[in-house]
C-alpha cells in the first residue's frame, strides 16, 4: 500500500532530517574525542568523554533508531518497496548493522564515561574510540550514495511484482 503524497513526503522529510542529523551527532561525537587522542589537557580529556556520553544517547542513538524506522516505513509506503531493489536492501541492511553496532559499542561509551568520572582514575587509560566513530561515518556513507543515486537493479521478488503489474495492466 502506497502513502498519500502528502504522507510520503512529511515521512521523507524526517527520514531525511533523521539521517542527516545522525551524521552530524557521529561529527559532534569525532570532534569530542579529538581531544581525548591528542591528550593534552586532563580536564579535557575527562571532559570529552563525559559529554561523549550525553551525546552519543541523546542525539547519535535516537537519530540512528528514527533513521533506519523512517526508512523502513518510507520503502514500503512508496513504489520502491522494501525487496524490490538491491540497492534499499543495501541500504537497509547496512543502516541496521550500523545501528546494531552502535548499539552493542555504547557499554563501551558509558564505561569509558564513568572512569572519566572517577577523580582517581589514570587518565591515560582513558582511550578513544575515534577509529570506530570514523568507521560508521564512513559506512554511513553508502546508504546515502545509494539513496541519492538509485542505481538499477531488481531483486528476484522486484521482477516478480514488475511482472504481475505488467500482467494485471493488460
Amino acid at each position: 500500500m502506497t502513502m498519500p503524497p502528502r504522507v510520503r513526503k512529511a515521512m521523507l522529510a524526517v527520514h531525511i532530517a533523521s539521517s542527516v542529523g545522525w551524521l552530524g551527532a557521529i561529527a559532534a561525537y569525532i570532534a569530542l574525542n579529538v581531544p581525548v587522542v591528542v591528550g593534552a589537557d586532563e580536564e579535557l580529556v575527562r571532559a570529552a568523554h563525559l559529554m561523549m556520553k550525553p551525546v552519543a544517547w541523546y542525539a547519535v542513538v535516537p537519530l540512528a533508531v528514527s533513521s533506519l524506522v523512517t526508512g523502513i516505513v518510507q520503502s514500503l509506503g512508496t513504489p520502491w518497496g522494501l525487496f524490490r531493489h538491491y540497492w534499499v536492501l543495501i541500504s537497509l541492511f547496512v543502516t541496521a548493522f550500523a545501528t546494531v553496532i552502535l548499539l552493542l559499542h555504547m557499554g563501551d561509551v558509558d564505561a569509558l564515561a564513568a572512569r572519566a568520572a572517577d577523580p582517581s582514575a589514570d587518565v591515560g587509560s582513558l582511550r578513544g574510540d575515534l577509529p570506530h566513530s570514523i568507521g560508521g561515518l564512513l559506512v554511513l556513507l553508502v546508504p546515502l550514495v545509494l539513496n541519492l543515486y538509485k542505481p538499477r537493479g531488481l531483486t528476484r521478488y522486484g521482477w516478480r511484482k514488475q511482472e504481475e503489474q505488467r500482467s494485471a495492466g493488460r
